[in-house]
């Protein structure tokens, strides 16, 4: 049977890439979910108060990484041109990410 243009491939990368996905989308919606709970309690303690400002930067860091993982998932799954942009996104992204918190 043909392989149309439509068909998705699946990869051990692209598996790869989904995990590497799910990953940095679980980090992201759960700094986020802290970050509103720090939101809704700021006022009641000082402490939770000075550490939002830090919690919004993480959060940012880790949506951003996580839509060029989305972008590099999709576009290795569908064999796209682009593909190879979205991974050096993700690539430079996942560096500077790590020399941003290597101590």
């Amino acid at each position: 049977m043909p392989e149309s243009d439509d068909d998705l491939s699946f990869h051990p990368f692209t598996v790869l890439l989904g995990i590497i996905l799910g990953s940095l989308f679980a980090i992201a919606f759960c700094t986020g979910i802290v970050g509103l709970v720090f939101w809704v309690v700021e006022d009641e303690s000082p402490r939770v108060s000075a550490e939002l400002p830090k919690l919004i930067e993480i959060t940012c860091i880790f949506v951003v990484l996580t839509v060029f993982a989305a972008g590099s998932f999709v576009g290795s799954l569908k064999r796209a041109s682009w593909r190879y942009a979205a991974l050096a996104g993700l690539w430079v992204g996942l560096l500077l990410t790590g020399s941003y918190y290597w101590p």
